[in-house]
């Protein structure tokens, strides 16, 4: 079992990470700080992991909720049936929300538990690799809008997140890509080392190796952790966790939430920034073909939706919120293994990479 933490004063917690952590109840109870708990799911994990949990939980008041499942769902109005069934159940301050499920679930019980009451605790049980890799890890939640991405949402951290990665082997082929994607983020923008080794392991990660998987799992993790600790609401370095982000919001925005998903959206953005990052100088083509390669063999997407125009990208990254005073922001490469944020590119640099990837 791996132990990190994500360093934030009196506000610190640890990340979890190992096989068979869901039958054990020292990983989950010490973060329960009143008699009252919350667990949030979505349909398919319910069915998949609700009774583990609840297994942890014998003694407390337990509700549940059970959402959709799916990014189409991650809305105001779904949200709403959490906060109606802490009210039913008349959960109090000291209650504590658990997201067992991927990203979507993660997000927003992390908004609900930011707003119900003005605040109260929660555990991130992250059941996705992408999940496990990035937004379990850093207190960043929220939902969607019809008109962009995550623009309605807080920072609100978790008490801690218990990473299981027994429950990957239950994960479609499709979702463990998209997870792929993030890990190669990091990679990317904080620790060439690691890109060199993702280059090296993909493969046994694509078929869930389980030693694979918790060195992917757990060097993804501290690197978040590293960025979070030094920047814990985006005001500067944390931006760059958002390689590729960017242009694959407007890719998920135009497509429909759900249709592509967030991993894969992610490659192809990613891919994206570093043909831009070649384009004004900073890295190769070569560089620009490595990452293609990488992605591909992780089975993800490398071209961006056929029906998508040059004016719907600037349309929908004009309101991303990296934009500030007008000006667009994007994440670019500095190098392989270092990335900085800038608005100092050529539009037509920009231009050209949106209609060639």
């Amino acid at each position: 079992m791996r132990t990190l933490q994500v360093d934030l004063g009196d506000r610190s917690y640890p990340i979890y990470i190992g096989q068979n952590l869901l039958n054990d109840p020292q990983w989950l109870r010490p973060f329960v700080k009143g008699s009252q708990v919350c667990v949030v799911t979505n349909e398919t994990i319910a069915l998949l992991y609700l009774d583990r949990v609840l297994a942890l939980l014998d003694g407390l008041q337990v509700s549940t909720v059970v959402l959709p499942d799916g990014e189409a769902h991650k809305t105001l109005d779904v949200l709403s049936t959490i906060y109606d069934r802490l009210l039913e159940d008349r959960h109090n301050r000291t209650t504590t929300l658990i997201a067992l499920g991927g990203g979507v679930v993660g997000d927003m019980t992390g908004y609900a538990a930011a707003s119900y009451q003005r605040g109260v605790d929660f555990i991130q049980i992250p059941t996705t690799l992408l999940s496990q890799v990035d937004s379990s890890v850093g207190g960043k939640t929220g939902v969607n809008h019809p008109l962009g991405k995550n623009m309605i949402g807080a920072f609100h951290q978790p008490n801690a997140v218990v990473i299981d990665t027994d429950v990957l082997s239950t994960l479609p082929p499709r979702e463990l890509s998209a997870g792929i994607a993030e890990v190669i983020k990091y990679g990317l923008i904080a620790d060439v080392d690691f890109y060199q080794w993702l280059e090296q392991n993909v493969e046994r990660l694509m078929v869930c190796d389980t030693d694979a998987l918790e060195e992917a799992i757990e060097r993804s993790c501290q690197n978040k952790a590293d960025v979070v600790a030094q920047d814990e609401r985006e005001g500067g370095i944390r931006a760059i966790l958002n390689l590729g982000h960017t242009f694959g919001h407007a890719i998920e925005t135009a497509q429909g939430y759900g249709n592509w998903l967030h991993g894969e959206a992610v490659a192809t953005g990613m891919l994206m920034a570093l043909d831009l990052s070649a384009r004004e100088g900073a890295i190769t083509a070569q560089e620009v073909e490595r990452l293609r390669t990488l992605l591909q063999r992780a089975k993800l997407p490398v071209v961006s939706p056929e029906d998508m125009t040059e004016q719907q990208f600037m349309d929908l990254m004009a309101v991303d919120k990296k934009v500030l005073d007008g000006q667009l922001r994007l994440v670019l490469l500095d190098q392989v293994g270092a990335a900085s944020v800038t608005n100092q590119f050529d539009v037509e640099n920009l231009k050209q990479t949106l209609a060639s990837i």
